[in-house]
């Protein structure tokens, strides 16, 4: 284990001018820049590091989310409540710019900033221009520019067509939502939907009429496509839905109509929120790691801030099958 006095040496000063930083000793008169030198020559030795929690100011969160239908914003509301808990916990500083507030909002000088939620390419030149170390959860707008942290989206949908043709099904259906181009803010392919369209290509089960994109990932939209569904003749006997939040409205719609599940179609979705396990019946889910992303998104901060890093990074993070009675 790494001393005071090894940690001294790297970053130039006294062991005792280490200590007293490092225990926030706020008499001491340093330098900013000494004292971040000193955090960092203490994470990078591993001195007490379950202990040293060297403090991170002016980092601005911007939470681009409308606040909408409750059900539909409590993935995002999940992660926002989260960031804020494990944020305090690192010693992170966050000052917070939501939607309504506009981008503008966000001024100079920035340490750095996490960013929730979806961006035109106007907004995402102006944070550039504002600070280079910018983290986004849940979306990668820009991976030339900044890092990101995701859910393995492509993996789960990937894994729920594996399990349903493991089953004996061959009559796959999706039912998802777009997503949009951060240039001509025009709909474009979202992920999940490429890779449903993808894996069931490869087991040869792809069907176009099974494949249905609605304009929101809510219950009403969940519900209002499942309606359309049971005036079907034939469904598929399986479903891989893109959110729990249309999943919970599809299974209202098919409850109605007197539909079996899963005796007579299968619903496997994506997130796993608490309303889930309490549905008629108890949805199959892909739980997302929410703390998980959050710790990866401060991960990525501390490099930036303390190890200069300047490469940008993409990680993912791959989900958990919640088996329920939906399958």
């Amino acid at each position: 284990m790494a001393t005071i006095k090894q940690v001294a040496e790297k970053a130039g000063v006294s062991p005792a001018t280490v200590s007293r930083v490092l225990n926030y000793d706020e008499s001491i008169s340093v330098n900013e820049e000494t004292r971040q030198t000193i955090f960092a020559a203490a994470e990078e030795l591993g001195y007490k590091k379950k202990v040293v929690k060297p403090k991170i100011e002016n980092v601005t969160l911007i939470y681009w989310v409308y606040q909408e239908e409750e059900l539909e914003d409590i993935y995002f509301k999940a992660i926002y409540d989260t960031i804020l808990q494990k944020a305090e916990e690192r010693n992170v500083r966050l000052n917070i710019v939501t939607k309504e507030d506009g981008i503008e909002a966000v001024s100079k000088p920035v340490t750095a900033f996490i960013a929730i939620g979806w961006f035109s390419r106007k907004e995402l030149d102006y944070l550039a221009s504002i600070s280079a170390n910018g983290i986004f959860i849940d979306t990668s707008p820009d991976e030339k520019r900044f890092d990101s942290v995701r859910p393995n989206l492509d993996s789960m949908v990937t894994q729920i067509v594996d399990y349903f043709v493991e089953k004996g099904h061959r009559s796959l259906g999706f039912i998802g939502g777009s997503d949009r181009n951060v240039d001509t803010l025009l709909k474009s392919m979202d992920v999940r939907e490429w890779s449903f369209r993808g894996s069931a290509q490869y087991h040869q089960c792809l069907n176009e009429a099974n494949i249905y994109i609605v304009e929101k990932f809510s219950v009403k939209e969940g519900y209002r496509i499942g309606k359309e569904i049971v005036k079907q003749r034939h469904l598929p006997t399986a479903f891989c839905i893109a959110s729990d939040t249309l999943a919970i409205g599809v299974l209202q719609a098919f409850n109605e109509a007197g539909i079996q599940i899963p005796e007579e179609t299968a619903v496997f979705s994506i997130n796993d929120v608490n309303i889930a396990q309490y549905v008629s019946p108890p949805l199959t889910t892909f739980r997302i790691d929410i703390p998980l992303l959050c710790e990866s998104a401060l991960d990525l901060l501390q490099e930036r801030v303390f190890r200069g890093r300047v490469i940008t990074k993409t990680v993912f993070v791959n989900g958990t099958p919640v088996f329920r009675k939906s399958c």
